[in-house]
C-alpha cells in the first residue's frame, strides 16, 4: 500500500471522516498559504442543453486546466475541499472550472434536471472543457472529483474514448484535448456499498444524514420548480435508495433502483478505460464495501492505464497528513489527496517549469 500518515487520533477511517465532516470546515484556511482566486460566474449548456452553472479563472501558466465538482450535497458557496484543489491547482500554473453538477446549487435553481450519477455527467464535463477553451482555459483538461463527483469524473474518462481523435470543425473538442482523469476515493459500486453502510447502525446514522441532505436539495429544487417535481414523492424520500426511487430513476427509464446503480457504476468499466486515470482510495473509508478493494486492485493491475494509490489510512476524502507525513512527502500543507492529484497531472502535462 502506498503510504499515507494520517495524526494518531485519526489513524481510524471513521474518526478522519468525522474530523473531515465536522471540524475541518472551520479550519482548513488556516491550513494554505495561497491566497483566494478571482473566479468568472458562466452558465455552460450541458449534454442535452442543461445549463450548468460554473466558475473559472484561467490558467497564469497556460499548463492546462482542472474540471472539477463535489460529492453528493452541496454546492459551489460551501465546498471548501474543493475550493483548496483549486487553489492549489491555480498556483501551479493550471486554470480551473468549478461547477455545480446536475440538480446542485445554482445548476439546480436553473434546471430541474436531476442527477443521473454519471450516465450524463460524464458527458457534462466534456461539454465544458469545449466551453473553457473559448472562455481562454487550456487543454489539457483534467477531469477531477471526490467520492460521488469522482464517479461522474470516471464516467467523463469513458465518454472521452469516444470523442474525435483531433478537433473537428464545430465540434469544439477532440481526444487530445482530454488529459486524464484523477479521482478520490470514487464511489465505483454503489449496490454493494449502500447495502453494507445500511447493515451497521453507525453506517445507518451515515446513511441517514446524507439522506437528509439530499431531501434538503429535493426541497430546494421544488421551490425552484414547483411544476416539475412531486411535493408527495420527495417526502417518501427517507433514504438514499427511496430518493433514487421516488425522484431519480422515472426520469432515467429505469425499473429499479438496483438496475440503475449497475448501469451508474463505474467498476464495469474501468477494465476498459484507456484514458489515463489516477485512483485514490482509502482501505479504511467506511463508506464503501471493503470486498470491492480486491476487485478494484485486479481492474488496475490488468490495465495499464490506470494508476491506483490504495492506502491503509485516509476515511472517506479525507487524507488530513500529520506533520511527519508532510516532511515525508515535503507536501506543504496536510491536503495530501489533492497534492497527489496535482503531482500526477504535473508529471503528464506540458510547460513543466
Amino acid at each position: 500500500m502506498a503510504c499515507f500518515t494520517p495524526p494518531w487520533l485519526l489513524q481510524s477511517g471513521l474518526a478522519m471522516t468525522l474530523y473531515t465532516a465536522l471540524l475541518a470546515p472551520h479550519l482548513w484556511d488556516q491550513t494554505l498559504a495561497v491566497v483566494p482566486l478571482a473566479y468568472q460566474d458562466h452558465i455552460f449548456t450541458g449534454q442535452g442543453g442543461v445549463p450548468i452553472f460554473g466558475r473559472w479563472v484561467g490558467s497564469p501558466r497556460c499548463r492546462g486546466t482542472i474540471i472539477a465538482t463535489y460529492g453528493i450535497t452541496g454546492n459551489l458557496e460551501n465546498q471548501w475541499f474543493l475550493e483548496i484543489l483549486a487553489r492549489k491547482a491555480h498556483q501551479r500554473g493550471y486554470g480551473v472550472v468549478l461547477f455545480d453538477w446536475r440538480g446542485h446549487g445554482k445548476t439546480g435553481e436553473l434546471s430541474p434536471t436531476l442527477t443521473s450519477d454519471g450516465l450524463y455527467d460524464g458527458q457534462d464535463y466534456l461539454a465544458l472543457a469545449a466551453t473553457a477553451k473559448h472562455l481562454g482555459c487550456p487543454p489539457p483538461y483534467w477531469l477531477v472529483g471526490d467520492s460521488l463527483s469522482g464517479q461522474l469524473a470516471l464516467w467523463g474518462g469513458r465518454e472521452a474514448m469516444a470523442l474525435p481523435l483531433t478537433r473537428t470543425a464545430g465540434a469544439g473538442r477532440g481526444r487530445q484535448d482530454i488529459g486524464g482523469v484523477a479521482v478520490v476515493c470514487p464511489n465505483l459500486d454503489a449496490n454493494r456499498s449502500l447495502r453494507y453502510l445500511t447493515a451497521h447502525p453507525l453506517g445507518r446514522y451515515l446513511e441517514q444524514s446524507l439522506a437528509r441532505e439530499l431531501r434538503r436539495l429535493a426541497e430546494a429544487l421544488h421551490r425552484a420548480h414547483p411544476d416539475h417535481l412531486d411535493a408527495a414523492a420527495i417526502a417518501r424520500a427517507h433514504s438514499i435508495w427511496t430518493f433514487d426511487q421516488e425522484l431519480v430513476i422515472p426520469r432515467l427509464g429505469f425499473a429499479t433502483v438496483t438496475d440503475y446503480y449497475a448501469a451508474s457504476s463505474p467498476l464495469p468499466f474501468m477494465a476498459d478505460l484507456w484514458v489515463p486515470t489516477l485512483i485514490l482510495y482509502a482501505a479504511d473509508d467506511p463508506l464503501f464495501d471493503p470486498s470491492i478493494i480486491p476487485d478494484l486492485q485486479g481492474v488496475c493491475a490488468a490495465n495499464p492505464h490506470l494508476d491506483l494509490v490504495l492506502t491503509r489510512h485516509g476515511g472517506h476524502v479525507g487524507y488530513y497528513s500529520s506533520l511527519a507525513g508532510q516532511r515525508r512527502s515535503q507536501d506543504p500543507d496536510p491536503w495530501w489527496a489533492w497534492n497527489r492529484v496535482l503531482d500526477w497531472v504535473d508529471q503528464r502535462s506540458p510547460g513543466l517549469t
